[in-house]
């Protein structure tokens, strides 16, 4: 017999041993089914919102996307964080819903993201200058995973060269979240430029729909854990 566990218990379920863990925002919950989610194609997470170019490459993410209160998405190695809109949709309710998508899913052998070749933000390009290719090189060996242990990512969305700012992108359970930004802008901006002379200070893209309002307490076990891999705050 196979069980899915959370906070509330153990259950029994088929095929799959599923675990959920609390992350720093409260509308988001961790889904650990016990298998790979991604490849070895990726070092980077994906992130799926209703909307986004990503969700083509996808039928799990569909599939999540069909219940009701679920707004983004977001896929890391062994992993599967979930948001849901507000406080007035239910966990209680939403997880058992989450886990039989999953286990469906899992279920039917189709893989949970189509074949196509993987480039992601921190793929160092023939086209990319010394400067940009060390900033890759600092996220994706020391930023990113302490970021993915909390069900999220942050992404590379450019480097301004003449004013020497770096635009990054938080995803996942961390997107949206005010504390979290600036716990990641400060630490992320000490260590670029601690390290690299040309970076002069970060610039943060937000969607829209990440804009809201978090609990400052909500965010100090993620400054913990920046602090605990070297990441330096003010």
């Amino acid at each position: 017999m196979c069980l899915v566990r959370d906070v509330g218990g153990v259950v029994p379920v088929r095929n799959m041993f599923i675990q959920t863990e609390t992350t720093p925002n409260p509308q988001s919950l961790k889904f650990l089914p016990g298998r790979p989610v991604l490849d070895e194609r990726f070092s980077t997470g994906v992130d799926f919102t209703p909307k986004g170019p990503e969700l083509r490459r996808s039928m799990l993410a569909k599939d999540l996307f069909t219940i009701d209160g679920v707004v983004r998405v977001f896929f890391g190695k062994d992993f599967i964080s979930v948001t849901k809109k507000d406080d007035d949709i239910d966990w209680d309710v939403l997880r058992g819903q989450i886990f039989g998508t999953i286990m469906d899913f899992y279920a039917s052998g189709k893989p949970i993201m189509t074949d196509e070749e993987v480039i992601t933000d921190t793929t160092i390009l023939d086209t990319d200058d010394e400067v940009v290719a060390m900033i890759k090189e600092l996220l994706e060996t020391r930023i990113r995973p302490a970021v993915q242990d909390d069900g999220g990512d942050i992404y590379f969305r450019g480097f301004d060269e003449d004013r020497g700012i770096v635009k990054l992108q938080l995803a996942g359970s961390c997107a949206g979240c005010p504390s979290s930004s600036v716990t990641l802008k400060n630490g992320v901006e000490n260590m670029l430029m601690h390290y690299i002379p040309e970076v002069r200070g970060i610039e943060e893209v937000v969607d829209d729909q990440d804009v809201k309002a978090v609990n400052e307490a909500e965010f100090q076990t993620l400054e913990a854990k920046l602090r605990a891999a070297g990441i330096p705050s003010i």
